[in-house]
């Protein structure tokens, strides 16, 4: 399986980049992104761009994958909605909608959230741009998308996430994820069994589009 990945320097991204390398079944990771991972594989190729909404600056590196995990993602803080829109919603579907048109048999992996507003019209402005996101990508023609709506995720094998608050926040918390963990298993996910579950359903699909925590761990159980 050839795999594209978009965001791998983020949490869920090294999680996805990990497991993709640690694979037997993948045979290339391309990765696409603002800065280099830093990781050295023979299967991985690196692309880096300032602008990733300036698609002739990557666009040859778009072509060919069986999977795209889209791990992109930005905190809603401080945002305005029109400037979420723009870095959640339009720069997904830019970069989707090409891809669909070059790789028509692609599974698409989109990295939403826990609480994303399908109706697009409740009162949380990140929840309503996520769930128009998550309503768009539906209806391009890929062979499957699956949207994955993790919530608490324990980070492992120095994973980090790239904001300050939230690596401060683990940080606090470590001493507790453990258990965390083993008693809230349908809730919680590890970054390891984040990344399993978008190899699962890129090769054996999923019952249902969007996948939430426990619809994500009755995966890994049936995996």
């Amino acid at each position: 399986m050839r795999v594209l990945l978009f965001g791998a320097t983020g949490m869920v991204g090294q999680a996805a980049l990990r497991e993709s390398l640690l694979d037997p079944g993948v045979t290339s990771v391309v990765s696409v992104g603002r800065t280099p991972t830093g990781a050295q594989h023979p299967k991985l190729r690196e692309v880096t761009t300032p602008d990733l909404f300036d698609l002739t600056a990557y666009v040859e590196a778009l072509n060919g994958h069986d999977a795209a995990f889209f791990c992109l993602g930005v905190t809603s803080a401080g945002l305005s909605e029109e400037s979420y829109t723009r870095l959640t919603f339009s720069l997904t579907i830019l970069i989707a909608k090409e891809l669909a048109g070059r790789n028509p048999g692609m599974t698409f992996v989109y990295v939403s959230g826990s609480g994303t507003d399908s109706s697009e019209h409740g009162r949380s402005m990140w929840a309503r741009v996520k769930g128009r996101t998550e309503n768009t990508l539906l209806r391009l023609p890929f062979r499957a998308a699956y949207m994955f709506r993790p919530g608490f995720i324990v980070p492992l094998d120095g994973i980090q996430s790239k904001t300050r608050s939230y690596r401060l926040f683990y940080s606090a918390l470590s001493p507790l994820l453990p258990l965390l963990h083993r008693f809230f298993p349908k809730a919680i996910l590890t970054t390891r069994e984040l990344g399993h579950a978008m190899l699962i359903v890129s090769r054996e699909g999923a019952p249902k589009p969007v996948l939430e925590a426990r619809d994500l761990r009755a995966l890994l159980l049936r995996g």
